[in-house]
């Protein structure tokens, strides 16, 4: 059970990847119902910790403190691609995996795991900065340099700063359920459920021009995501090729045609479940998805929750 987190810091700690942490298992929120987690913050480096940013932190604990945690989180910090880090540390983190706790690292917090031996013959999760470096390093670990996080169970690894967010709630989802994680994620402000698996970034966001791409195609798709269409009329529509339109549509979006439209149906219906009081079966009509029990499939798959319950816990009970 996630009831006690500890996040453990060096000097350099950057403090964005450590606020990531702290605003997920720090906050009490049981103002609203959800769980109070005993949460700390432990430091390798004494009471005294610099941040990156030029500001010091003071920290009530040392590495005893993660003694008990159910989960030890190890944010990013400056030059943990390259130094040394404390043998304390390392072991600290290696007894807590041997005893039944999780191990989660944000950006290039993945460093410590690695040198701890946790990622030996695992996955990992590694900001596309630093994937090769981690790589050259540590052989024996196998990384994932595309994706958010990684879930190797007891070990979770994700990718630069807001990817920890998504490390985080999908930890919570996996824990206590998604309704605890969606409401987590309402009060952040955040999107409540991104993919481990979602390109971390998209090689080329926007066309540089309305020429020989897809943009127009885009524009057509999202105003018409009520409607079956395939590859090979896109491809029509954009005057390519079907093998040179999944190409570059690729290249300009960073997934296939299939996942895009589907990832836009999505998000419409979870605006439509959210800002209006269409049924389930209407907002299936209405996102292409043609009833109600294709929408619940991908819908489940996507936000990690039904679509009625995804409506109740951004609505209130008494939504439908």
């Amino acid at each position: 059970m996630l009831r006690n987190v500890a996040a453990v810091l060096l000097d350099g700690v950057n403090p964005f990847e450590l606020g990531v942490v702290c605003e997920v298992f720090g906050v009490d929120r049981s103002d609203d119902g959800l769980p109070v987690y005993d949460f700390a913050v432990a430091s390798a480096d004494g009471p005294a910790v610099r941040t990156i940013n030029g500001f010091s932190l003071q920290v009530a604990h040392g590495l005893e403190r993660l003694e008990t945690a159910d989960l030890i989180a190890v944010p990013a910090g400056a030059a943990y691609t390259s130094r040394e880090f404390p043998p304390g540390m390392l072991d600290a983190l290696r007894r807590g995996v041997d005893r039944g706790a999780r191990v989660l690292s944000v950006c290039s917090g993945v460093f410590v795991l690695a040198a701890a031996g946790l990622l030996d013959g695992r996955r990992a999760a590694a900001h596309w900065k630093h994937a090769e470096e981690l790589t050259r390093q540590y052989p024996h670990l196998t990384v994932e340099p595309d994706v958010l996080y990684v879930d190797e169970d007891p070990v979770i690894t994700s990718a630069g700063t807001a990817a920890g967010i998504d490390a985080c709630l999908h930890l919570v989802r996996k824990e206590q359920g998604p309704e605890v994680a969606n409401r987590i994620a309402r009060r952040m402000v955040v999107p409540p459920h991104r993919d481990g698996g979602q390109a971390q970034y998209i090689e080329r966001p926007l066309p540089v021009s309305g020429g020989d791409t897809v943009s127009g195609v885009l524009v057509w798709m999202e105003r018409h995501l009520d409607e079956e269409t395939t590859v090979e009329q896109l491809a029509a529509r954009a005057h390519m090729s079907p093998r040179t339109f999944a190409r570059r549509f690729q290249q300009e979006t960073g997934t296939t045609p299939y996942r895009w439209i589907l990832r836009q149906r999505v998000l419409l219906a979870q605006h439509l479940l959210e800002a209006t009081d269409e049924t389930v079966d209407a907002v299936a009509g209405r996102t292409g998805f043609g009833n109600a029990a294709a929408l619940r499939h991908h819908f489940v798959r996507a936000v990690g929750t039904t679509p009625h319950a995804y409506r109740r816990t951004f609505r209130g009970p008494q939504a439908a």
